[in-house]
């Protein structure tokens, strides 16, 4: 989900106020040496500027409220005589875990991954369970309740790794969250009482885009493309459009990205609701998880198609 940018700091500053008035100092002065001194609120409605700042905070510890897993997969060329493949495309889950529930699962699972498997015998990797893989990254809300805190505004995304991700392949799909309700789509086409699992496909990318939408169509899923006249209205937030967005800090400077409703996600699972739930009930959804996730993989591969190594 994008949200809105906001403008307060997550800090108060009230604090400097009081100081300021205890110590009779200028107020300026104590305000531009003042020490944040709020503590984390999971129930916060402003968001961290970045992620620098939220790996900053020092009320919040990597493990225990968020969690980052990413993998860039070995691949090497020592033969002059035979030209090897590249890797062309990352995965991305930057909202995952409990933030936008279900993002992080289908991120491994598009990258060729068993979402509940990651870690095999002696603490390696497990092996993929599909014959292509593609790297990733993840963000993951590890909270058990208020993760929504813990969203950092994609166009915001700083996190080293996956800009280091996006920058070096040609095609990035960004998986995230949002409501029907946020949406807004024409209710002459999606009545608010009739299906409300839809994907929004965005990002800068026309090629992939379409792609995205004529798979995930074939696979029996609703899908809207963010810039059809159509729907482009209501769609500005869930677009992809920024030129920061990690979708779009591809060598192409273009990607794409998939805002998934909140009823399409939990269709892709027999528990949506704890993320032991989705990790181990992902192959529980009546072959949903399967169809979409082999959806996103064949548009992967049709515009990969379009993309030879020089």
């Amino acid at each position: 989900m994008t949200s809105s940018d906001h403008t307060a700091s997550r800090r108060t500053v009230l604090t400097a106020f009081a100081a300021a008035a205890a110590a009779g100092a200028p107020l300026i002065g104590q305000l531009a040496a003042a020490t944040p001194a709020a503590a984390f609120d999971p129930n916060s409605t402003t968001e961290y500027p970045s992620n620098t700042k939220l790996y900053q905070d020092p009320d919040l510890v990597e493990g225990n409220q968020y969690g980052r897993r990413w993998r860039r997969h070995d691949r090497f060329d020592v033969k002059l005589s035979e030209k090897s493949d590249y890797a062309r495309t990352a995965i991305l889950a930057l909202h995952g875990g409990g933030i936008e529930k279900g993002t992080s699962e289908l991120a491994l699972g598009i990258a060729g991954y068993d979402p509940g498997d990651l870690v095999g015998a002696d603490n390696l990797p497990a092996p993929a369970i599909l014959p292509t893989t593609y790297d990733y990254f993840l963000f993951e809300g590890l909270l058990s309740e208020g993760n929504k805190a813990l969203h950092v505004t994609s166009k915001n995304c700083d996190d080293h790794i996956a800009l280091s991700l996006a920058r070096s392949h040609f095609n990035v799909l960004s998986l995230h969250g949002c409501t029907f309700d946020q949406i807004k789509l024409p209710t002459s086409e999606f009545p608010t009482t009739g299906n409300r699992a839809v994907a929004v496909v965005g990002g800068l990318n026309p090629a992939f885009r379409a792609a995205l939408v004529t798979e995930i169509k074939n696979a029996g899923f609703q899908a809207v493309d963010a810039y059809n006249s159509k729907y482009s209205s209501t769609l500005g937030e869930f677009n992809g459009s920024h030129v920061t967005n990690p979708c779009n800090l591809t060598m192409l400077g273009m990607g794409a990205q998939l805002e998934l409703t909140g009823e399409l996600r939990a269709s892709l699972f027999g528990d949506y609701d704890s993320r032991s739930g989705r990790a181990t009930t992902w192959n529980q959804s009546g072959g949903r998880f399967e169809a979409f996730r082999d959806a996103c993989r064949r548009a992967v591969a049709t515009v990969e198609a379009t993309q030879p190594i020089l």
